[in-house]
């Protein structure tokens, strides 16, 4: 298990629309370009094995896309190379960081100063949440997938923890990039459970259609 002493000062960061890494989640990546193949070979080389996941966002002016503050860390704890060298890999989620500025030197990926206080709890146990209502959320949840026309394992649902179940589903369901990153900034599980909640509501009156990503 990770300390706040493990954490590095400096990490490489992969900015992917709608790909949502949450601590003590597991997140399957798809690692095909040669900056990210140059980025997973420098990563495998350290002792921390660390890679942040982030959100692009629209930069000042517009011109070029920049990245949202916060985004989280996750260990590469699974990786297999393909014929053609490409990986497939699995990022489990440790940390999230606040970006503080790009990292001085010369990369083909973009790598980031960033700072972890803030975010102690998750280096922690899983958390807990006691207002949560499963029954009521898992009729809700029906609802929503039947109207996107998603399917899921319910037996697996039924039995999940509490954080298992809110942060897989944060990570899988197709919400829009800005929506990922309110689920990823929600300080607790309750206030997690609570945005996605209102996500589902949303799109239930017809007010989401995000884009299904492939994850």
């Amino acid at each position: 298990m990770f300390s706040a002493a493990d954490l590095p000062p400096t990490i490489p960061v992969f900015p992917l629309p709608g790909a949502l890494l949450l601590p003590r989640a597991r997140l399957p990546l798809h690692i095909f370009e040669p900056r990210y193949l140059a980025m997973l070979d420098d990563t495998l080389k350290t002792s921390h094995r660390l890679i942040g996941m982030i959100q692009p966002c629209e930069a000042p002016g517009g011109k070029e896309k920049g990245l949202h503050a916060i985004g989280c860390a996750g260990r590469v704890t699974g990786f297999s190379e393909t014929e053609d060298g490409r990986y497939m890999i699995t990022l489990s989620g440790i940390s999230r960081f606040r970006i503080q500025k790009e990292a001085s030197g010369f990369t083909a990926y973009r790598r980031m100063d960033v700072s972890w206080e803030g975010f102690g709890r998750d280096l922690g146990p899983a958390e807990t949440d006691a207002g949560f209502h499963r029954e009521r959320f898992l009729g809700l949840l029906g609802r929503y997938f039947d109207q996107a026309g998603l399917s899921t394992d319910w037996d697996s649902l039924k039995e999940a923890e509490n954080e298992l179940l809110v942060n897989s589903l944060s990570m899988l369901c197709p919400f829009d990039p800005e929506d990922k990153q309110a689920l990823l900034e929600a300080p607790s599980l309750s206030t997690r459970r609570e945005t996605l909640v209102t996500l589902i509501e949303f799109a239930l009156r017809g007010g989401g259609q995000g884009e299904e990503i492939m994850q």
